[in-house]
């Protein structure tokens, strides 16, 4: 995907996509629930996030943690702290992501940024570092899901549980926190519903 280690894809900055790639990652993309009962191997977890970890963060500070519930053991662990509406469609997903955040993200700083000196900034100022962590995670999880979507996988992001719940089941030190829920795998088209609008442009936007 690129061309060094430190370097992003070569092909960055180029032409617009082709309107098929941009209807697989928007316009013709879906929120899904119902799952078609297609395996979905490790290999391509793997490649999901070698993928998504060149989508740009604050400094890149790259805080996301992201765990991939697949196995039958670790479904039923997450099972409990899930809303009602939720369990059905998650336990029949190949895979679920728990999209969380290193709220000590500052400590692999000289991996990740090696001319960075923010740090000392973060260790003195807790609220800031909070801040900067859930905001950068949760663009990382959006890049999850445009990853997804560009390898040809279907996504179901969600809220709906127990984040304390979860936190205390999967992290127990403290040091991840949850955000939110992905469900991958192949959806089942046949279940979706007619697509909900969107606010236009003059409805959601000011250009000045």
């Amino acid at each position: 995907m690129a061309d060094s280690p430190g370097e992003g894809p070569a092909t960055a900055g180029g032409e617009p996509l082709a309107t098929a790639a941009l209807e697989q990652l928007f316009t013709a993309a879906r929120t899904f629930r119902h799952w078609q009962p297609r395996p979905l191997p490790d290999g391509r977890l793997r490649e999901l996030y070698e993928l998504m970890k060149w989508g740009p963060t604050s400094g890149n500070c790259l805080p996301g943690r992201f765990v991939f519930v697949v196995s039958a053991a670790a479904k039923e662990r997450l099972k409990p702290v899930l809303s009602p509406g939720n369990v059905d469609k998650t336990m029949a997903a190949p895979a679920t992501v728990i999209v969380a955040h290193d709220s000590r993200f500052y400590e692999l700083l000289a991996q990740t940024s090696p001319r960075s000196t923010a740090r000392a900034r973060f260790e003195r100022d807790p609220a800031a570092a909070a801040e900067t962590a859930f905001r950068n995670g949760s663009l990382q999880g959006a890049y999850l899901i445009l990853a997804a979507r560009a390898l040809g996988l279907d996504c179901g992001p969600m809220s709906g549980f127990d984040n304390a719940r979860l936190d205390a089941e999967f992290f127990p030190d403290g040091r991840w926190r949850s955000n939110f829920l992905v469900n991958l795998g192949y959806g089942d088209r046949a279940s979706l519903h007619p697509r909900e609008p969107r606010l236009a442009f003059d409805e959601a936007c000011q250009l000045l």
